[in-house]
């Protein structure tokens, strides 16, 4: 499985920024898709993820980022609204077979794409 990430950059505090992974190769059993991102002296946290069934979001991003996936076309975005000086960090994307995997130890990375948010 290889995930493709795109849509970084940077924006200004209450900027918004959309944020896309396409997946591609044997993705037979890929439930959850999710972003992750790692701010400089910090770990890696999960951000959002995704299965069928619904979402989940970290509390720092709740009501300001929007996690979507289109199964069709093997992609999950992520909409970053309201954005703040520190959400800044290089973001990726993970896939798993489920929301437990992709939440604990996503078998499946992606590169990483950077987000800065100016004041």
């Amino acid at each position: 499985v290889q995930l493709q990430a795109s849509g970084g950059g940077l924006v200004q505090a209450g900027g918004s920024l959309r944020l896309s992974c396409t997946a591609s190769g044997s993705i037979f059993g890929i439930n959850a898709m999710g972003w992750y991102r790692q701010a400089p002296g910090k770990q890696r946290e999960l951000v959002a993820a995704i299965t069928s069934t619904g979402g989940t979001y970290v509390d720092s991003v709740k009501g300001r980022f929007t996690i979507s996936r289109d199964n069709y076309k093997n992609t999950v975005s992520l909409q970053m609204d309201s954005l703040k000086l520190e959400d800044t960090a290089v973001y990726f994307c993970a896939a798993g077979g489920s929301m437990y995997a992709v939440s604990t130890s996503p078998p499946y990375w992606g590169q990483g794409t950077l987000v800065t948010v100016s004041s």
